[in-house]
């Protein structure tokens, strides 16, 4: 056989390789990235805990994204309803438009805490956290809607990592409503906790006191990794690799760049570390990677028997009181919880 006969072959299987993976790279990239229904998260076995009364969930809306017991989700957002509430809008560095939700403290207050929902999830979601706040510690709460999510605008989802610029301007927001003795707490679940964790690193104006980060990753790389493996059978290269591309090319950053570990070594703001124990979505092993990266005032709480999401469902006293002990520490709160 000609040596160009080979020659051609050859080139032709790379080119088919090529436009394989590129279809493949489209595919994980539009289930997990680009902004729409995340039907994949139904009868997912690592959530099953979540899925209400232990029936397969007829959709990723009865999980409400956020990775937390559904009852609690719905009673959450149902108490932000019955709230007294507003709206805020702010645009971000980059043009979009993105909406969040203020809840005033019943007695005026310069405590604030800003809240990070999950994956798929919406500001509201983390309604049941916003009543512990605003009942019992008497804070002002914002519960943003992240880009990609609930009524904010942007077509993909971010994982926390664009999202951390937005939360920096959340921030600023919150210190022209309440003013320049505020003082601020960040509390992020699942995504929302690799949210907060990735905010850690930047640049953070003095009113930041503590931070409150429940079951967030590592880093979009290590979550994608794992899951990868762990739903569709499928070792990390060369899909992940692919995807990270075509998300730099179409969201505007790579998974490995997205790391809450690299930020945590910047971080100087207490942080507060929490995990359960039965997490095999987001695995417990990385909330130790994640504390020995932080280098600034911490602790960390496993909640024994908890499932993803589900620390603060699974022993409520606990949970609340380990968050008061730890920002009790840095900030004056209110009464301890019941």
């Amino acid at each position: 056989m000609p040596w160009y006969t080979i020659g051609i072959g050859i080139a032709g299987l790379a080119v088919l390789l090529v436009v394989l993976l590129t279809a493949i790279s489209y595919y994980f990239y539009n289930i997990a990235i680009k902004r729409n229904a995340k039907d994949f998260l139904s009868g997912n076995p690592d959530l099953a805990q979540i899925q209400s009364d232990g029936n397969e969930a007829e959709g990723p809306s009865s999980l409400a994204g956020a990775f937390e017991s559904a009852p609690m989700v719905e009673t959450g957002a149902e108490w932000v309803e019955k709230q007294s509430y507003e709206t805020l809008r702010i645009t971000s560095h980059d043009g979009l438009r993105l909406v969040g939700y203020y809840l005033a403290a019943k007695n005026p207050t310069n405590h604030i805490v800003i809240l990070a929902h999950g994956y798929s999830a919406q500001g509201k979601d983390m309604g049941i956290i916003a009543k512990f706040y605003y009942e019992k510690l008497g804070f002002n709460v914002l519960m943003p809607d992240d880009r990609g999510h609930g009524s904010s605008d942007g077509n993909y989802i971010g994982f926390g990592w664009p999202d951390r610029k937005d939360y920096l301007q959340w921030i600023g927001k919150m210190l022209e409503v309440v003013g320049a003795r505020a003082q601020i707490a960040l509390h992020g679940i699942s995504m929302g906790g690799a949210t907060v964790m990735m905010v850690s690193g930047e640049q953070l104006p003095k009113q930041v006191k503590v931070i409150v980060e429940d079951c967030g990753y590592t880093s979009v790389h290590d979550q994608l990794r794992y899951q990868l493996k762990r739903i569709y059978k499928l070792p990390a290269f060369p899909i992940l690799s692919a995807t990270s591309l075509l998300t730099r090319l179409l969201a505007g950053y790579r998974f490995k760049e997205a790391s809450a570990l690299t930020q945590l070594e910047k971080n100087k703001l207490p942080t507060l570390f929490i995990h359960g124990s039965e997490d095999t979505f987001v695995p417990v092993e990385m909330v130790w990677r994640l504390y020995e990266a932080c280098k600034a005032d911490k602790a960390c709480y496993i909640a024994e028997g908890a499932g993803h999401g589900l620390a603060y469902a699974t022993n409520t006293p606990a949970y609340e009181q380990a968050v008061v002990d730890f920002i009790g520490r840095h900030m004056r709160v209110g009464q301890s919880p019941a």
